[in-house]
């Protein structure tokens, strides 16, 4: 494996310097975290699942004319991306009541919403990545109205989209949560999805039975966590051909 430098380590991935400029390797590991971090523990495979669902949807969301920062899958781990200057907000769509929704604002989990919400939130885990608003954002600097209306554009596409998607293969998309950056070309500049979409970051739920398909079944111990990401990749049609299998990260030089 080449020796390369590595320029950022999140909960669930790893980012290395790519071959060419204006590009980064990520690299998907199978720790799991909850609650700000407070929980942890380890998701056999994770990676190697949640890699080829990302690299399927950023690709079914090229295909439709969402820009992202995907470029293609190295291996089983790893894929090689755009390099983008992360916008410091978390953007979460509801489409069905859950989760922290359902505990402030005492609604049942399971309740489908009017209509889809979207919130954002401080992407700062010291601070408990708190909910803000546009007044927020724009007063702070971390985007401007521009930025805002781009993202909201692209985040109903999206939702639309996977929402059809993911009822195609019998799974509810409850919620999830993007990322989006600002990727420089020359002068000019534009918004585009970015970091990944799995079952780390969005509820899946079956959708007769309404069994959890994703990363609730490690947050609330509901047990058969890795059977759930899989049983995602299987409806999908992507389960990697080997099976999933551990494969040695890359080495970093500090």
């Amino acid at each position: 494996m080449a020796r390369r430098r590595q320029v950022y380590e999140g909960k669930a991935k790893i980012l290395f310097e790519g071959p060419e400029p204006g590009t980064l390797v990520q690299y998907f590991k199978d720790d799991a975290t909850a609650f700000n971090a407070q929980k942890k523990g380890t998701i056999t495979g994770k990676g190697v699942l949640n890699n080829r669902i990302s690299e399927y949807l950023m690709t079914r969301l090229s295909e439709i004319g969402v820009p992202n920062h995907f470029i293609r899958r190295l291996n089983m781990r790893e894929q090689l991306i755009r390099e983008v200057e992360i916008i410091p907000l978390e953007v979460v769509v509801r489409n069905v009541a859950a989760g922290s929704l359902s505990k402030r604002l005492g609604i049942e989990e399971g309740t489908r919403l009017p209509r889809s919400i979207i919130e954002f939130y401080y992407k700062n885990d010291q601070l408990g990545d708190p909910m803000v608003s546009e007044e927020h954002i724009t007063c702070f600097g971390w985007a401007s109205t521009q930025d805002i209306d781009d993202i909201v554009a692209l985040t109903l596409r999206v939702n639309d989209f996977l929402s059809g998607l993911f009822l195609g293969v019998g799974i509810t998309l409850v919620d999830f949560k993007l990322e989006f950056g600002r990727l420089w070309e020359n002068e000019d500049m534009r918004i585009v999805l970015a970091d990944e979409i799995s079952p780390d970051n969005c509820r899946l739920w079956d959708a007769k039975t309404g069994e959890k398909m994703d990363k609730d079944r490690f947050r609330r111990d509901l047990g058969q966590v890795e059977e759930a990401y899989q049983e995602v990749a299987r409806r999908l049609g992507i389960l990697p051909e080997a099976g999933v299998r551990d494969l040695k990260g890359p080495e970093t030089v500090q």
